[in-house]
């Protein structure tokens, strides 16, 4: 697995059977099953907790039928406390470092961005390895935070820019809330289309803005006009919506976990995901009413 959020590669808690039983082995002797197969999407071994001979966290049991599978006290499944106690270290982790950041480094932005390219390699660098890394999500947090912090104290003491960041903050909790009411009462189902939808139009977006830096670095100016006016307002919208929909496969990602017993420490797992989603949120948001406002 990849773990979470606008880095793309990150759904799903198994590294060895990919997001939510996609892209499973099918098992030996027996013909592959379809993502989603009947009512448990993790039916016909897509399952990467059940206590089979693929699961990496299997206890070695043999022949188990129709039973959940038992852990040591070193395997203990995650529960959803684990993943609120562990999110809220993350998140308190980022709120401290944008404290600091919006009082010392508002002046010194270079610095600043110099934090959030550190925390960037620290995000990818989770990404990839094969298991969560406490010290290193928290790290990614205390710096991301630092330069989210400098930044929105840089943006709040433009003209016309007073409060802009504590909206983004409340249009951040309100898109977190929404979207948990909606996933909650099914309004929005994860499935294996939506999943791939999600992915490929983050994927488009995050190219369309590299495209935009590229343009703005070497051609001068707005570059595609991204960052103002109504094509900028309409991007920024997009990048919010998208950030809400990586809202729910985190939610999804959290309930299996749960359901079908992830390791505790996956929690850390989903933490960083709800945090790097939140983060998404949070900086389409105070670009999208920097736009508003500014216009």
């Amino acid at each position: 697995m990849r773990s979470s959020n606008p880095v793309f590669s990150r759904r799903g808690f198994s590294r060895d059977t990919g997001y939510a039983g996609f892209n499973a082995p099918p098992q030996a002797g027996g013909p592959a099953a379809p993502p989603y197969a009947g009512a448990n999407p993790y039916a016909q071994g897509g399952n990467p907790y059940a206590a089979d001979a693929t699961n990496p966290y299997a206890q070695g049991q043999q022949h188990v039928t129709h039973a959940p599978p038992q852990y040591t006290p070193q395997t203990r499944p995650m529960t959803m406390d684990d993943v609120v106690a562990r999110t809220a270290m993350t998140l308190g982790t980022v709120i401290a470092g944008a404290t600091v950041g919006w009082l010392f480094l508002t002046g010194s932005l270079g610095f600043a961005v110099g934090a959030g390219l550190v925390a960037m390699v620290l995000a990818f660098v989770q990404s990839f390895k094969r298991k969560p890394s406490p010290a290193l999500i928290l790290s990614y947090a205390a710096l991301e935070g630092l330069f989210l912090g400098a930044l929105s104290g840089f943006i709040n003491d433009l003209p016309k820019m007073n409060g802009a960041p504590m909206q983004a903050v409340l249009g951040t909790m309100a898109v977190f809330v929404a979207m948990l009411v909606a996933y909650k009462t099914r309004i929005v189902r994860v499935t294996a289309r939506f999943t791939r939808f999600v992915m490929i139009a983050a994927m488009g977006f995050v190219l369309l803005s590299l495209v935009n830096v590229l343009f703005m670095v070497f051609g001068g100016g707005d570059g595609l006009g991204f960052r103002s006016g109504g094509l900028g307002i309409v991007f920024g919208i997009v990048g919010v919506v998208l950030g809400a929909l990586f809202l729910a496969l985190d939610f999804k990602q959290v309930e299996d976990g749960v359901t079908y017993g992830a390791p505790r420490e996956e929690s850390w797992l989903a933490a960083f995901g709800l945090t790097l989603t939140l983060v998404w949120i949070y900086m389409e948001m105070l670009r999208l009413i920097s736009i508003l406002r500014g216009d």
